[in-house]
């Protein structure tokens, strides 16, 4: 029985290691280490390969390029699915189910400022005829559009101007789908196929800024979004990996008290990637959550009170300061971050943040990095934050 076991064990192992051989022949430009860890080379993308997302999939075929978008809160459902046929392509006499859409679309509704910041990087941003909240819109040409008219102000995402919509003949719409909430029968009545970005639900940095090569198929620029991609992943992976190599991890802690409660990126956000990646410790790695945990004054003091790093976003016309900070909050002096000095702020109002968030984490954690780690970017200067005066 002992010497079968032994034999059962040495044929898993034979076949685990031809398997292994295998994948890195078709793969060979890739070092793929532990399951949470991300590729630290990558040389040339494969198309139909996702490599950081978990939002999408792609499927190219002779005739036509399948998009599948997943239900981010049942990853099991699928939330939609685009067939892609280029416009000067006649009609396949078979397709599989979903909206077909004929490329390269070139009349475009956006309901966010993220997606216009995704066409505006493919240099596409020409297509658009209608934005929802231009206001929150930092792109020079769109909002150069929106003043002379050839961009429509389709009032708010929530509720956008039918008749306006109507008017301006989009041939699709991007939109943010949110759990629960449709987009009114109106909005479905129109017949216009709605393009439903779930980009923001993506936990990993990386993972966002994919979305690019999903966005850019509807425009016939995968070839360009591969481009772009690839110089993001290699720029962020390379500051991943000189941060990781340090011994030392500062401690860090985020964001402020608002009405009561202290909302904190929960250990398994976005934000937290960042921190992780950036080669610091934070107090709610443990955690699982995707998104913000609510927490009292009290919890949070109790559990990061020694916190080295303070990170802090924010939007004003001034900058904000330690004193400015006690005035509002006077229990925050109780942290050594206070303390020590060593809080850095994101004035959101001033710098474009939320903007290249999506598209740039290598900006945002080139700026972490200088944060916890000074000593490995000293002539870096800051894109974002800054020492609390």
């Amino acid at each position: 029985m002992k010497n079968q076991s032994l034999v059962i064990y040495y044929l898993s192992l034979v076949f685990c290691l031809a398997f292994f051989s295998c994948k890195q022949k078709e793969d060979s430009s890739i070092i793929q280490t532990h399951k949470d860890d991300l590729p630290v080379v990558i040389d040339t993308l494969v198309r139909d390969r996702v490599y950081y997302a978990q939002g999408f999939q792609v499927e190219t075929l002779a005739d036509y390029t399948l998009i599948t978008i997943r239900n981010p809160w049942n990853p099991k459902l699928t939330l939609q699915r685009y067939v892609l046929l280029p416009k000067a392509a006649a009609m396949p006499d078979s397709l599989p189910e979903g909206i077909i859409i004929r490329t390269p679309i070139e009349r475009t509704v956006s309901y966010g400022s993220v997606h216009c910041s995704f066409l505006d990087e493919l240099g596409v941003s020409a297509t658009l005829v209608g934005v929802c909240e231009p206001r929150y819109i930092n792109i020079p040409q769109i909002q150069e559009g929106i003043r002379s008219g050839r961009i429509a102000n389709l009032g708010q995402s929530s509720n956008p101007d039918i008749e306006k919509i109507t008017l301006i003949e989009p041939e699709v719409l991007f939109t943010a789908p949110i759990e629960g909430t449709g987009y009114g029968n109106q909005i479905t009545q129109l017949g216009i196929p709605l393009i439903e970005c779930t980009d923001y639900m993506e936990s990993s940095p990386l993972g966002r800024a994919e979305w690019i090569r999903c966005l850019a198929l509807f425009f016939d620029k995968g070839a360009l979004a591969d481009s772009l991609f690839m110089k993001t992943i290699t720029n962020y992976n390379q500051l991943r990996k000189i941060a990781n190599e340090l011994s030392s991890r500062p401690t860090v802690m985020a964001e402020t008290i608002y009405n009561g409660i202290w909302y904190v990126p929960g250990g398994n956000s976005y934000i937290a990637h960042f921190f992780r990646d950036a080669g610091a410790d934070y107090f709610w790695k443990e955690d699982t959550h995707t998104g913000s945990i609510g927490l009292s004054f009290e919890s949070v003091l109790e559990k990061a009170e020694k916190a080295n790093v303070w990170l802090i976003k924010y939007n004003s016309n001034k900058n904000l300061t330690y004193e400015d900070l006690a005035k509002d909050y006077p229990n925050y002096v109780f942290f050594e971050a206070y303390r020590q000095k060593s809080i850095y702020a994101c004035n959101t109002g001033k710098v474009p943040y939320y903007e290249e968030l999506p598209l740039h984490p290598d900006y945002i954690l080139k700026d972490m990095v200088w944060i916890f780690h000074p000593e490995l970017l000293s002539d870096y200067q800051p894109r974002y934050y800054e020492k609390l005066k």
